[in-house]
């Protein structure tokens, strides 16, 4: 994952994105990435995202989260989340162990006593963040319509949908390996769901997340990865859940190391279908002496049990956001991904 774009992690950063830059490993926003200085968009703090680093695939350890040492081959994420990591890279987390047991059965559903936030992809409080190479942080120079990056988000898409409803993504511009990052706060600060939790009771009693949506890439194969980050914001910690699938990369899961400010990672395929859709779900626990507990990623019904632990970082944001991140490959090749049925619980 040499160049994983620092992008997506990134993106959880956005919520506490005053906190860390959006772009590299730790962004300026909020959920799901380091802390770090808080980064401003358009001369306007931007809330915390949580990002992770992004991906090189110039064979650099990249700047972010991202880690290791990548070979020459195209990084995944390419400058998303949480920190670049070379293809062949390897890092290893904080603490706890690498590598998933793959298993053939669907996931066990979210616990009836969660309470889900539905179809997500419909709803208000989107906000896109360009990030460029090799620092990965939010680009407040950057534009939706370019050049340097480009990216769109159009709601109400009803073909292809497995809703009648979608979401399509799309990023491109001229810069190689750049990333667009997409934050969306849920509770606590800059709250999309009405959901500002002003007397801070509702955020420290969570414990358990889980992410769960369809997406669907129309061609794959100009994909350099496609991030999807979990950001808590509590206790003075930052709790960034980063999941990045490196498609152009290598196809595999990695997870981001927030305190070593790199990618790890598990030793799980990751090998989405192209004009398809693709059935995702993560799982992510934080313990009752906050730590980080990265559970299952499941994939078109295969589960991957992780059970790797992490360690927080220090922030001074609050609250609950998601991030979804697309990066660029090494032509930055425009591409679309299209988000249905993006349902969030907590409990």
């Amino acid at each position: 994952m040499n160049r994983y774009k620092q992008l997506s992690l990134l993106a959880a950063i956005c919520l506490a994105v005053f906190e860390f830059n959006c772009g590299g490993s730790p962004q300026t926003p909020p959920a799901s990435t380091s802390v770090a200085n808080t980064p401003t968009v358009s001369g306007t703090p931007v809330p915390s995202i949580g990002g992770t680093g992004g991906t090189d695939p110039t064979g650099s350890s990249g700047s972010g989260s991202g880690g290791g040492t990548g070979t020459s081959t195209p990084a995944p994420t390419a400058g998303s989340g949480s920190g670049g990591s070379g293809t062949s890279g390897s890092g290893s987390g904080s603490t706890g162990s690498s590598g998933g047991t793959p298993t053939n059965n669907e996931p066990n559903n979210p616990a009836p006593q969660g309470t889900t936030i539905s179809n997500l992809h419909q709803q208000k409080g989107w906000t896109g963040y360009g990030l460029l190479p090799s620092s990965y942080s939010i680009c407040s120079s950057c534009k939706s319509s370019g050049p340097k990056v480009t990216w769109s988000m159009q709601q109400g898409v009803t073909s292809p949908s497995q809703s009648g409803n979608s979401t399509q993504f799309s990023i491109g511009g001229q810069t190689s390996f750049a990333d667009v990052l997409w934050n969306n706060h849920l509770i606590g600060q800059f709250s999309s769901q009405g959901l500002p939790d002003p007397h801070q009771t509702l955020v420290p009693s969570l414990h358990n997340f889980t992410y769960d949506v369809y997406f669907y890439v129309d061609d794959i194969s100009k994909s350099q990865a496609v991030e999807f980050d979990i950001n808590q914001f509590v206790n003075g910690k930052s709790f960034i859940w980063g999941h990045e699938c490196r498609i152009a990369g290598g196809n595999e899961w990695d997870i981001w190391d927030n305190p070593g400010q790199k990618w790890h990672p598990t030793g799980v395929g990751c090998w989405p279908k192209n004009n398809d859709w693709n059935h995702l779900v993560i799982q992510a626990h934080r313990t009752s002496d906050d730590k980080l507990i990265f559970q299952s990623i499941t994939l078109n019904g295969q589960t991957a049990t992780l059970n790797y632990k992490e360690d927080p970082t220090p922030t001074n944001w609050y609250g609950v956001t998601i991030n979804y991140q697309q990066d660029g490959d090494q032509n930055q090749q425009s591409y679309s991904v299209w988000l249905d049925k993006l349902n969030f619980t907590y409990w």
